[in-house]
């Protein structure tokens, strides 16, 4: 049942907050795996989730990488569909009106090759109806040797002090191919994140050995799902470690309430449901129930009480 904009099951108060947004519940879709707008509507009530973080989105329209993409591997898979969008502009104008209809709310994910983009992109979202801006900075950072912006503290702060004069709720998503995440975090927070979200894909590749030669158009490529939990899991677990105080969004290999229930203990205030749902389009909701459930029969009466417990043992 639902009582003042909270939902809860068997009496387990479901809400949290990441920052200053006030969230019915932890669960949230993984940016880049729930498309531009309101497409998982067809499956299930959107204002089921905490949110809906949509495709990274740049300042500018942006084609992508070659065919073939998506490759399935033993525990996931691997991609490289190399962050084709819109634009900011033409994602706001056409595809933000319906998905604001469902009544949802929304992250923006954005991405740049370098830090005007991403100021670009930032500004180009004031306005617009979206609870908090995801900053993905695992990309290229063209100003600097292609170097991911999100492998250095100094680019990673840079980009989210431009993304932060918009005003936004600021989310640095970072990378798990780094030595120390918990130096990248430091700095993000020092420039102004509001939160981290923990992690995005592991670097790896494929080879097509009937072929001689790797499995995606673009060579390698992110791999997601089930594999690379236990690397996100630990990120979380060291970055609410030595930074309890910055909010932490955990991300990788969520599929069931279990998972959830993992990272919140290792000290997320939320997570994000990806790869799970290509498998199955309803798997953030389904999340979502059988977190309630489960709470239910650990007698967790509230979220916070999870919240990094494991930290407490």
């Amino acid at each position: 049942m639902r009582s003042g904009g909270r939902i809860l099951v068997a009496e387990v108060d479901l809400s949290t907050t990441v920052g200053r947004v006030a969230l019915p519940n932890p669960v949230m879709t993984a940016s880049g795996t729930a498309g531009h707008g309101a497409e998982l509507s067809a499956f299930f009530d959107l204002t089921e989730l905490g949110a809906v973080v949509v495709k990274s989105l740049s300042p500018f329209a942006w084609e992508g990488n070659p065919a073939p993409r998506v490759h399935e591997t033993v525990a996931g898979m691997i991609n490289s569909v190399g962050l084709q969008n819109p634009g900011v502009e033409a994602w706001r104008w056409q595809k933000l009106p319906e998905l604001a209809d469902t009544g949802a709310r929304v992250v923006a994910s954005i991405w740049g090759r370098t830090i005007e983009d991403y100021y670009s992109a930032a500004q180009q979202l004031i306005g617009a109806d979206v609870v908090a801006v995801e900053v993905n900075v695992s990309c290229p950072n063209l100003e600097d040797r292609k170097k991911m912006f999100a492998h250095d503290p100094e680019s990673a702060a840079a980009v989210i002090r431009a993304a932060k004069e918009s005003g936004h709720q600021i989310w640095a998503k970072l990378s798990p191919n780094v030595t120390d995440i918990v130096e990248i975090a430091s700095a993000v927070q020092a420039a102004g994140a509001d939160a981290v979200t923990l992690t995005n894909t592991v670097m790896g590749l494929v080879i097509d050995t009937s072929k001689g030669m790797a499995t995606l158009g673009n060579g390698g490529g992110g791999l997601s799902g089930p594999a690379v939990r236990p690397v996100a899991v630990r990120a979380v677990y060291e970055v609410h470690a030595a930074i309890p105080d910055l909010p932490i969004v955990g991300v990788g290999g969520v599929a069931r309430a279990e998972h959830a229930v993992e990272f919140l203990m290792a000290g997320a205030s939320a997570i994000q449901v990806g790869t799970a749902t290509f498998a199955d389009p309803r798997a953030s909701t389904l999340v979502v129930r059988g977190l309630a459930k489960w709470c239910g029969r650990n007698n967790i009466s509230s979220i916070a009480q999870l919240i990094g417990a494991a930290h407490d043992r």
